[in-house]
Formats: C-alpha cells, sequence, structure tokens
C-alpha cells in the first residue's frame, strides 16, 4: 500500500533537540565520555529527561575498525545513563550515517517508543596519534595481519585502500564528462571556510584563499588537501520525538517533513551504472516522492562533504540544478555563501569544522532551524532544511520543517 505525502510514517516525527560534546583534534578524551556529554546536552535541549527517554539509536555500533571510527555503541551507551527503553538499533548497513536517525522516525511513527536518543560519535583523531592520517578503511597502512575481502580484494593490489581514492575517481568521471574544475569545486571548501570562521567550535578557522587551496598538497587526483574533511573527536546527539508528545516542550518542533532512502542501483563503490552519480541519486530521488515541497522550497542545505565532490554531487541530485551543472551552479562560490540563494554547510562542514561523519550537518539543521546558530545564523531565519549524508554506495537525506 502506497501512503499518500501527508499519511508518511516519518511525518509521525519530529526533531526536539540536539547536542555535542566538545569537538577537537586529539583531545584524547575518552570517547563514551565525549559520547555521554552530547546525549545529555541532547536530552536537556529538548526539555526531556533520562526518563523520558524510551528509545535509543546510533551509527555504526560496534566497529573495532578502522581506529576511532566508532566512539561508543548503544549497549555502552545504554548502560551508562540506565536507560528503558521500548526500542533500539544499531548497525553499520544503513542508508547513510542519517539511516539511524530515520530508524529512530520509523520506531517513533509505529508507536514503539516517543522520545529517541540518536547518537553518533568519532575520535579518529586521538585514535590515530600524531602520525599522518590513515585511510578511513580497514587495511591501509595498518600494518599486522589482514585479509582482504569483498570489495577491498580489488582495491588493495593497487593500493587503493581509501575513499579518498574512489570518490576522485567519480570526480574524475565528472570533470571529463560535463567540464567540471578544480576552480569550481575549490567553492566548497572555501565556502565552508568562510563559514567556519563564525563557529568557535569548528577546527579550522583561519582565512583560505583560492591560492591557498591551490597550494596545498594532492592526494588523489583532483583532490587536494582541502577537499578533505578533517578527522576529529566529538559527538552528536539528536532527540527525535513523536509529535504529539513534542508539542509542550522546550522549542518549536522541527517536523520530518520527508527522508529520503532509496537504493536502486548497484550498492558498489566501482560498479554504479553512472560514474558521474552515485547512490544519492537514488535516495535524493526518493525524498522529492514523499512530501509536496520541492528544491525551491528550501532555504538551507547542510550536504555531506567527506570530500568536495559529494558535496557538488548531492547538489545536482537533490535537484538544486541539473546533473552535470554542478560545476557552474557553485562557481564563484555566491550562490552557496551564506548570504547566498542556498546556504551551505553554515557550520563549515567537515571539511573546516571537522569530521563528526554526518551527524554534524543533521545538528547545523536544527541550530539554522531554531535561529540559535549565533554569528553564523542565516537571515531571515530559514524554515525548511536539508540535511544530507553519506557517499559511493550508502546516503540518506531528511527534508526539516519548523512550524
Amino acid at each position: 500500500m502506497t501512503l499518500s505525502a501527508d499519511e508518511q510514517i516519518e511525518k509521525r516525527a519530529c526533531i526536539s533537540g540536539v547536542g555535542q560534546s566538545q569537538i577537537g583534534r586529539r583531545l584524547y578524551r575518552d570517547p563514551l565520555e565525549l559520547t555521554l556529554d552530547a546525549c545529555i546536552a541532547a536530552v536537556a535541549d529538548a526539555g526531556l529527561t533520562m526518563r523520558d527517554i524510551d528509545g535509543l539509536s546510533t551509527y555504526p555500533g560496534m566497529a573495532p575498525a578502522p581506529a576511532g571510527f566508532s566512539g561508543a555503541n548503544a549497549q555502552q551507551v545504554h548502560d551508562a545513563l540506565r536507560l528503558e527503553v521500548g526500542w533500539y538499533g544499531s548497525g553499520i548497513e544503513t542508508s547513510g550515517q542519517l539511516g539511524s536517525v530515520v530508524n529512530a522516525c520509523l520506531a517513533v511513527g509505529a508507536g514503539l517508543a516517543n522520545h529517541v536518543l540518536c547518537f553518533r560519535s568519532v575520535w579518529e583523531a586521538s585514535a590515530q596519534g600524531d602520525k599522518g592520517r590513515k585511510a578511513a578503511m580497514p587495511g591501509a597502512g595498518g600494518g599486522g595481519d589482514f585479509r582482504a575481502a569483498g570489495f577491498l580484494e580489488w582495491t588493495l593490489p593497487f593500493y587503493a585502500p581509501s575513499a579518498a581514492i574512489w570518490v576522485a575517481m567519480f570526480a574524475q568521471r565528472h570533470f571529463h564528462q560535463y567540464g567540471t574544475t578544480r576552480e569550481q569545486l575549490a567553492q566548497i571548501a572555501l565556502t565552508a571556510r568562510r563559514n567556519a570562521a563564525d563557529n568557535p567550535a569548528a577546527i579550522y578557522r583561519e582565512p583560505m584563499s583560492m591560492d591557498d587551496y591551490f597550494a596545498a598538497r594532492m592526494i588523489s587526483t583532483p583532490f587536494c588537501l582541502f577537499d578533505c574533511d578533517v578527522p576529529a573527536d566529538g559527538a552528536t546527539a539528536v532527540v527525535v520525538s513523536r509529535r504529539e508528545h513534542a508539542r509542550d516542550l522546550r522549542k518549536p518542533m522541527l517536523r520530518v517533513e520527508a527522508v529520503g532512502t532509496a537504493l536502486r542501483g548497484r550498492p558498489s563503490w566501482d560498479q554504479f551504472d553512472d560514474l558521474t552519480t552515485m547512490a544519492n541519486r537514488d535516495a535524493a530521488a526518493h525524498l522529492w516522492t514523499r512530501t509536496d515541497l520541492r528544491p525551491d522550497d528550501v532555504d538551507v542545505i547542510e550536504i555531506y562533504d567527506g570530500f568536495s565532490f559529494l558535496t557538488l554531487s548531492w547538489i545536482e541530485a537533490l535537484g538544486f540544478c541539473a546533473v552535470g551543472e554542478g560545476g557552474p551552479f557553485i562557481e564563484g562560490g555566491k550562490r552557496i555563501a551564506r548570504d547566498g540563494e542556498l546556504p551551505l554547510n553554515t557550520h563549515g562542514g567537515q571539511l573546516s569544522a571537522g569530521r563528526l561523519h554526518g551527524y554534524g550537518f543533521l545538528h547545523e539543521a536544527a541550530v539554522q532551524l531554531w535561529g540559535e546558530a549565533g554569528q553564523r545564523q542565516v537571515a531571515p531565519q530559514p524554515r525548511v532544511a536539508v540535511a544530507a549524508a553519506g557517499g559511493g554506495n550508502t546516503c540518506g537525506c531528511m527534508l526539516l520543517v519548523r512550524e
């Protein structure tokens, strides 16, 4: 049975509170401690107590490798906060990092819980120590015994262990097919850095020019250092509430208007049918089938930038410009500036604010919709926001509306 747009189950859910821990490079703090700081902050932000929390959701759950990829799992948080839940979930096989929040919306909509605490924590910077950054995938520069399996069997023999290489090949194909340039792609990083200057929690806040961008060392053509996100320690948490249980809470509800979770192409980094795009194509198209709103209704976009090209790809996938026109759309940076027609990654994204792996974009979307972003607040206060996360073979997005 297909539900009409006003019956979609996610519309029964809202975001009622958000929180973050301390964020920084190599904090060397216990990752569970950081996780609990964010969770406690989010619950307080919603005006709830731990007794009100009856659901728990996280991504990726228990993930021992690579080092620091997961700061805490659901069982650790459940025990530390002494929660009593009617539903909980975690796992890495989901529609992007925000899939865990989508799962919470479904649980709330189905009546399994009234207030679900969702969290994502990382401590990659401390876990990797003071050496150069390792690949965020197993089997790269870690030494010891490792036997490649699955996709890595076909990449490690060519020393291509990392998403920096895989995503760069998508970007190269886009450059070749549509004439996209590094000067255009640079606007993603430059915009992020300008916005990070007004975010006291951002890791990199100093100014960056186009000359600085082109002077940076190359990582994997066409990506230079500033096209790659910044490993960080930190945690983000959000509370997903059933709407009728959130009407009297501290803040206006942020209605979950629609979610996009589809994957209709092959679940592959290198065997997708169109290598100028990726799984975000399907997730974004799915989003717009679940709402009467259109891209022109969106006031602010907080979109994944693990690598700069992922952001450009999401902009096309979400319909803010035609496929292949992302380069000209962001050229010069005016459209995506904080005072432009489509403000992008207003906190500095992962390229400058730090890699919080998806959840940071949802946090910033909520802060902007509530008008709590301080110096980086978009004016006039936005009402509709898109948060999107993931790349390659796993992507998901959400459309939020302030009521």
